[in-house]
């Protein structure tokens, strides 16, 4: 889902040690991404593996806007994985650890956006007084 980008030195999805951390996190979604990669072999009419570089991106492309609960499933096991790696946090310019204890500086925005959010009623069963 993810190619390598030579220029950047960022590596691609399926390098081991990506792919060994995506094996590692799928934990729940297992049936999920089982059927999200036999949907993805499906539509290549064999081995997704085995298209070309712009076949596999069109593909991916289009199954997954409407591919539903396993696209999103599959795509979020191998985003997490792929940003938490250390030589892709490196190329884009952090450091390469976890955001806690020390964090990252988060650019202030606009907080007036939350005023409405603020305003609105609560929603919720507020079990705060008992």
């Amino acid at each position: 889902m993810i190619p390598a980008h030579e220029a950047f030195g960022l590596p691609a999805a399926s390098d081991s040690a990506i792919l060994a951390d995506i094996v590692r996190s799928i934990g729940r979604d297992l049936p999920l991404i089982r059927t999200a990669l036999a949907e993805i072999d499906k539509r290549a009419g064999g081995a997704f593996a085995a298209l070309d570089r712009e076949r596999r991106e069109a593909l991916i492309n289009n199954w997954y806007a409407a591919g539903g609960a396993p696209a999103r499933a599959l795509g979020r096991v191998v985003l997490s994985a792929y940003y938490r790696d250390d030589r892709v946090l490196r190329a884009l310019g952090q450091e390469a650890r976890a955001p806690f204890p020390q964090g990252h500086v988060v650019e202030q925005g606009d907080w007036g956006l939350l005023d409405p959010v603020k305003r609105r009623k609560p929603f919720w069963r507020d079990d705060r007084g008992r």
